[in-house]
């Protein structure tokens, strides 16, 4: 058999993903593919998202087919030369074995997420590859979120230096505090958890309202941070859309949710049902709405946004932005002189999952230059 055959793959975005559909195949058999070329679409229980090929070549055999259901490391397709047969690529695909790793995913599954006690109480994290060298990236998320806002980033990050991430409260798992959270409760307890994993000194990355809070841990320990990420983040203007904020907390069922999540994404078309279902479960926990509500006030009043990212210190900052951005406008990346700053193009709000080799690409290598 050829060892110049290359096998396409159904890809896994995260620690959950056992299966995924192919919606839509966009190379056709006799095209040459690059690296970084999108060549499917794939959705999943969490979300849809556009596939990028991992190796060049000459796209040879479509194995899978739009509309069915693959599990992951299921062959979708075959890439080879010309001077392969077509006996060769038949051999291959009809002898192709699927790594088993259901026993691998449990127990990496069972072990990826953690629960500390802080202040505030109860959190969730995950720590991935906390044996490796370099400094740990530290990612959090943005109001109404929680640490699968990293799907597409965290394997990618954490092939290359530890990787934390964590349930803000009142997000996620995490606890449900049953008074009013302040930005300050915030901001402490992401120190907290560093501390609670003797964590001396981060790569920051925060997404939204979680780039305000890394704003913050910067600006109070400047010790704990080696460089700061901000993606589409709170703290650079006034402006914010009060529609998405009031929206978010209001919505009560899947007609409610959908519009709303669709702000997110310049791509509409990456809200599927089951990504609506798993943010209404959430937001149908006790004592969530009654915590958005307050949090919401004190950040964006009359939907303005309240507080200022102080960013005085001499520290290296990377701004990354969704030109398309429905939520906090695009025009704030550039509010920050020093900041290395990056708009991509047709990108929303979540531009770290419509966008995201892009996204990590350009964390890695504003972080190595630290």
């Amino acid at each position: 058999m050829s060892s110049k055959i290359v096998a396409l793959v159904m890809p896994k975005w995260g620690l959950s993903m056992k299966e995924g559909t192919l919606t839509e195949w966009h190379v056709n058999e006799g095209d040459t593919i690059e690296v970084g070329q999108i060549i499917m679409d794939v959705e999943t229980d969490k979300i849809a998202s556009e596939v990028e090929a991992p190796d060049p070549g000459l796209f040879r055999r479509k194995v899978a087919q739009e509309g069915d259901v693959y599990s992951v490391q299921a062959l979708l397709g075959v890439l080879a030369p010309e001077e392969v047969s077509e006996s060769e690529i038949d051999d291959y695909v009809a002898t192709f074995v699927q790594p088993d790793t259901n026993d691998e995913d449990a127990q990496e599954q069972a072990s990826a997420y953690a629960f500390t006690d802080t202040a505030i109480g109860k959190i969730r994290y995950t720590y991935l590859n906390q044996d490796a060298e370099g400094t740990p990236f530290m990612l959090i998320h943005g109001f109404g979120g929680d640490l699968d806002n990293w799907l597409f980033n965290i394997d990618a990050l954490s092939n290359v230096a530890p990787v934390i991430a964590l349930d803000l409260p009142a997000h996620g798992q995490s606890v449900i505090p049953n008074f009013a959270l302040t930005l300050a409760d915030l901001t402490q307890t992401v120190v907290d958890l560093l501390d609670r994993l003797n964590v001396p000194k981060t790569h920051l990355v925060g997404h939204s309202m979680g780039g305000f809070i890394c704003s913050e841990i910067a600006r109070q320990h400047p010790e704990k941070v080696q460089s700061l990420t901000m993606i589409a983040s709170a703290g650079l203007g006034k402006t914010i859309n009060g529609d998405y904020i009031q929206g978010f907390i209001d919505a009560n069922n899947r007609r409610e949710l959908k519009p709303v999540l669709q702000l997110l994404f310049a791509d509409s078309r990456l809200v599927t049902r089951s990504l609506v279902d798993d943010v209404l479960k959430y937001k149908r926990l006790d004592g969530v709405n009654t915590a958005l509500a307050y949090l919401a006030n004190e950040l964006f009043p009359s939907h303005i946004q309240q507080h200022a990212a102080s960013l005085s210190l001499p520290l290296p900052t990377l701004v990354i932005w969704g030109d398309k951005d429905a939520v906090i406008p695009a025009s704030d990346a550039n509010t920050l002189p020093d900041a290395e700053c990056h708009v991509l193009e047709n990108a929303g709000h979540m531009v770290q999952m419509e966008k995201a080799n892009e996204v990590n690409t350009i964390i890695l290598a504003h972080s190595a230059n630290q």
